[in-house]
């Protein structure tokens, strides 16, 4: 029997699909009409009258009238929409901002306008419909979709703001929502723990055969969790309960914990069918998998690119072998840039008709006047710091991500994300600057009393942790001291990585205490190859150990967090 949603996409979204795959054969002329469109929609407004908008004939006048911004340069702007001042980077006022970690302690604010977040949902439901074309009975049960609050607090101005991932799961049509597994409402449940049994609570209650959350991750916990915790959750499902007290229901928003309790559980039913079905399944074995809870499961969405394909490996025991993975897109607060059309690949196509591109080779970011290749310029295997101008009013934005071409769809490139730029990394979204790792160093070394002479972090992919690399002679518990300070200070400098590692998708960091004249070695050996030694620059973040520097830790020291 053909889903209403299956029918729905299949109906209503093909032809935008054809158009899509018509604008990707002309990635030039399509570019251009974007371009065209914001600059004569927003010319009136604050930064459009301040470079110039008007008066804008091309993408080369675009790139000598507006320079090329991180969101520190943008802050003027924003700082003034979220005051509640009207056509300051775009006609349309501000719906709702998305928010994400910034550089400092405080999260940056994105312009969420109604149009565009229209445009980022109408890229949504193509990913769907290319999904049920290649996979029909993918949306013939319910969808397990996790996301994060739309709504975390209210600006002076009296926008709301929140999630870029819960304003997309508010803002889709009915019939996408009648097919959810989970309301919405248990995202605010702020108790991870509490937050992912509810979660498997509700979607073990249907048969799914999508599941679906951005890091692979959170799909690892859930598995973990049904493995823990799969006897309570039967029998909350036998008795039509919501399996957890009121007390644990934890709550940021404006809601009482009675309130959240009371939404959570209208509609629910005892199901012992259904219990004693997935008891049936299982049928006693040690190891519980998703999958054999959910043998409709027909396909799995998450990223596959960068550190994520490293997790999403670990993904197949726990939701089937067979089961097809396919990538949700390159995501961000500050918007949706491809649209993924094939399995087991962490490149999509560039959705060239809502955004207008432009490329800086990774190589040349450095540089004081870096060439600029357009989107139909870009070459495959080509690597390139992304930049972005969309209806939200970023305007030729540096979102600090590298892409690489992995091919083209029609004559549109395919892109990938490869891993963050300079100065900032990301095991499962956290997104660590340096400066969030400088200041939790500055606060550990006041609280602890101790002067640490260099220092280097690393990603631990494989245990979802970091190592932090420290040349300095001290005592264990002080270094215990030290790392717990700059623990704490990581989470109070990033509200991302305070809310990954309280729901256990980071670890706590390891500190390696390294032998005198470490660094010394390592500034040796970049002269050795060739790199000036007035010019050198010690990097504290890199991506991976050398392998001299194993030989030098002298002790590891777990942190008491």
């Amino acid at each position: 029997m053909t889903s209403l949603l299956r029918h729905t996409l299949r109906l209503r979204e093909s032809w935008p699909s054809a158009r899509f795959d018509r604008l990707c054969e002309r990635p030039q002329q399509t570019q251009a009409a974007v371009l065209r469109r914001l600059l004569d929609s927003n010319a009136d407004t604050a930064f459009g009258v301040d470079h110039g908008f008007s008066s804008i004939s091309c993408p080369t006048d675009y790139a000598s009238r507006v320079p090329v911004r991180n969101y520190d340069n943008l802050l003027p702007y924003v700082n003034r929409a979220v005051a509640g001042e009207g056509k300051v980077l775009t006609n349309h006022p501000p719906a709702t901002f998305a928010t994400t970690s910034g550089t400092t302690g405080d999260p940056k604010f994105i312009p969420v306008t109604a149009p565009w977040r229209d445009q980022m949902a109408a890229l949504s439901r193509l990913w769907m419909y290319r999904a049920v074309v290649d996979h029909p009975r993918c949306f013939d049960h319910k969808v397990l979709l996790m996301t994060s609050p739309a709504v975390e607090g209210h600006t002076p101005g009296g926008v709301p703001y929140g999630a870029m991932s819960g304003i997309a799961y508010r803002s889709v049509p009915w019939v996408v929502r009648s097919q959810y597994a989970v309301p919405y409402e248990v995202s605010l449940i702020t108790d991870y723990d509490v937050r992912y049994f509810v979660i498997l609570r509700f979607a073990l209650a249907h048969s799914v055969s999508v599941v679906a959350a951005p890091n692979p991750r959170s799909l690892l916990r859930l598995a973990e969790v049904a493995g823990q915790r799969f006897e309570d959750l039967l029998r909350a499902i036998a008795d039509g309960t919501l399996g957890v007290r009121r007390q644990d229901l934890l709550s940021d928003q404006a809601i009482s914990k009675g309130e959240l309790l009371s939404t959570l559980e209208r509609g629910l039913r005892p199901d012992p069918d259904r219990a004693r079905e997935l008891e049936t399944i299982v049928g006693g074995r040690e190891t519980i998998t998703l999958a054999d809870c959910w043998p409709e499961l027909a396909l799995v969405g998450c990223w596959l690119g960068g550190n994520a394909g490293i997790q999403a490996r670990w993904l197949q025991p726990h939701f089937g072998e067979s089961t097809p993975v396919r990538d949700l897109g390159l995501i961000a607060s500050e918007g949706r840039m491809t649209v993924p059309i094939e399995d087991s690949s962490s490149a999509g196509v560039l959705a060239v008709h809502t955004t207008f591109y432009e490329f800086i080779p990774e190589e040349a970011i450095g540089e004081p006047d870096p060439p600029v290749l357009l989107a139909h310029e870009v070459v495959e295997g080509g690597r390139y710091y992304i930049i972005l101008s969309g209806g939200n009013g970023l305007y030729r934005y540096d979102i600090n991500d590298v892409v690489e071409v992995s091919g083209f769809h029609r004559r549109t490139p395919k892109v990938a994300f490869v891993r963050k730029g300079r100065d900032m990394m990301s095991i499962t979204g956290e997104k660590l600057h340096l400066n969030h790792v400088l200041a939790a160093v500055r606060d550990a070394e006041r609280e602890s009393s101790l002067g640490v002479f260099q220092f280097r972090l690393i990603p631990d992919v494989d245990n979802n942790r970091y190592d932090l690399l420290v040349e300095c002679q001290e005592e264990r518990a002080v270094l215990r001291a030290f790392l717990s300070a700059f623990e704490e200070s990581l989470r109070r400098q990033n509200h991302e990585y305070a809310s990954k590692r309280a729901s256990g998708r980071l670890g706590a960091p390891l500190l390696h205490m390294m032998r005198d004249g470490w660094s010394e070695r390592i500034c040796r050996t970049d002269f050795d190859d060739g790199r000036r030694e007035l010019q050198h620059k010690w990097n504290v973040l890199v991506p991976a150990w050398d392998q001299g520097s194993r030989a030098d830790v002298t002790a590891t020291i777990e942190t008491s967090l």
